[in-house]
């Protein structure tokens, strides 16, 4: 049984752990909000762009250009994004565990992992599996930049022939409550499928070499772009939910300790009020 010195210490501990994690809510939904602006304005310009360069490929020779040329699958790149930090319940979790369900379906393929963030790089590190290239810190400061660079580098190393198919895995925002692991394929390029897929008659301006060469770079690099948006907006509303449970969980486990503590002190009370009256009768008796 804790003592009341013991049971006070408790008390405001649990209550500087609420106080940090109020703040941290604060914070993270402070920026959750500039995160869904930003992911809710780029969303459809990546969708419409994707579904223009799927619809134009039913109208060309997908051997123009090379990032739309399929070939038989024998190497798999699989980029992981996550986030740099943790304190953001099963956020990061999920999309690990995700990947490796993907990389257990695949089978026999051999995988190349490329990690976007530390908690995934660290993920599969402590499971013996070693990224091949990382990109850490990315999210303290998000640029378009930086996804351009690292769009440079898929579609260099899948040109070279190093891999023949490279995919996005990240966390799909869909509200502040949900986030959902996905897979996109961003390399080669995907024809179009399902309805309205029928080749069409187009006429080019300029031709379609010019074309491709001008949306397909920009396709890639605004869909990897996407991702490190969709991931950094989950990343902030689940941190959110998270310390609003935490500091949820610390004013009960607060509301606890106190009555324990007001229990303790009333039998200290109710102790002394007995040794009060024994003395008081062994007097009178005396």
């Amino acid at each position: 049984m804790a003592t009341l010195r013991q049971l006070r210490t408790r008390v405001a501990s649990v209550k500087n752990i609420q106080r940090v994690t109020n703040a941290m809510q604060l914070v993270a939904a402070a920026r959750v909000r500039k995160a869904q602006q930003a992911i809710l304005a780029a969303r459809p310009y990546a969708m419409q762009l994707e579904h223009i360069l799927r619809q134009l490929s039913l109208s060309v020779d997908p051997d123009q250009h090379p990032l739309m040329r399929p070939r038989p699958v024998a190497r798999v790149a699989l980029v992981v994004v996550t986030s740099d930090r943790g304190l953001c319940g099963g956020f990061n979790g999920a999309v690990c565990r995700f990947a490796q369900q993907q990389i257990r379906e695949w089978g026999d393929r051999q995988v190349e992992l490329i990690a976007i963030g530390r908690k995934g790089r660290d993920f599969f590190r402590n499971r013996g599996v070693k990224p091949a290239r990382e990109h850490i810190g990315l999210f303290r400061h998000l640029q378009f930049a930086q996804a351009a660079q690292i769009a440079r580098e898929l579609t260099t190393h899948y040109t070279a022939g190093g891999v023949d198919q490279v995919n996005l895995l990240f966390s799909e925002f869909r509200s502040l409550s949900q986030q959902a692991p996905v897979m996109h394929q961003l390399l080669p390029i995907q024809p179009g499928a399902g309805e309205g897929a029928a080749a069409r008659d187009y006429l080019f301006e300029p031709d379609p070499e010019h074309l491709l060469s001008a949306l397909v770079p920009r396709h890639v690099n605004y869909q990897v772009w996407r991702a490190l948006l969709e991931s950094n907006a989950g990343e902030q509303a689940a941190r959110m939910t998270a310390m609003d449970n935490a500091a949820r969980n610390a004013g009960d486990l607060i509301g606890d300790l106190t009555r324990q503590m007001n229990k303790e002190r009333q039998s200290a009370i109710t102790l002394e009020l007995m040794d009060i009256v024994g003395g008081a009768n062994a007097v009178s008796q005396g």
